[in-house]
């Protein structure tokens, strides 16, 4: 699971009449952000969505493509804040126009502060938030599951997630 993505990857079948955008900054240190990513992926895809999932440096030209049903912000969090790549990819790729935006914040532990700022600026920017959570690389993501790699509980609660907002994708019209 841990391979990189080279910036980007295509899920599904291309002519799914719903669309999903998966925007992330990779980490230089840890991958968990790409395999959240991957996995929320996944889960859109074997729903029956198309999915594009990108960094914050590759999306930009994939933005502009036919319009996405949903949008999936995924920041990491540091020094209490979301990334500046995906600030800054937020900022100049506003107005948001109300689209659907999940936001997911990524940290060792301590996200809230920075799950809050992300949330913020989304809404700043005219995003509409369909759904916010945090994942932790250190801290428990599920507290029954504590004999399992927190990074294998991430993904498997993305992947839970992923579903339950395909779901809600597919319900609009």
């Amino acid at each position: 699971m841990g391979r990189s993505l080279r910036g980007k990857e295509e899920l599904g079948i291309a002519a799914s009449d719903k669309r999903a955008l998966i925007i992330y900054d990779p980490d230089p240190f840890y991958n968990l952000d790409e395999q959240v990513c991957l996995s929320f992926g996944r889960a859109l895809s074997d729903s029956g969505l198309f999915v594009n999932v990108a960094t914050a440096a590759a999306a930009g030209e994939i933005i502009n493509a036919p319009a996405f049903d949903v949008y999936v912000i995924c920041a990491n969090t540091y020094n209490w804040r979301p990334d500046w790549a995906i600030t800054r990819f937020i900022e100049e790729h506003g107005p948001w126009e109300q689209k659907s935006i999940v936001a997911i914040t990524l940290g060792s532990g301590s996200t809230a502060s920075s799950q809050k700022k992300l949330e913020k600026l989304i809404v700043k920017y005219g995003g509409k938030i369909m759904d916010s959570r945090s994942l932790w690389l250190m801290r428990p993501n599920d507290e029954s599951r504590m004999e399992e790699s927190n990074v294998e509980v991430a993904r498997s609660i993305a992947y839970r997630w992923g579903l339950d907002i395909a779901g809600r994708v597919k319900s609009q019209n």
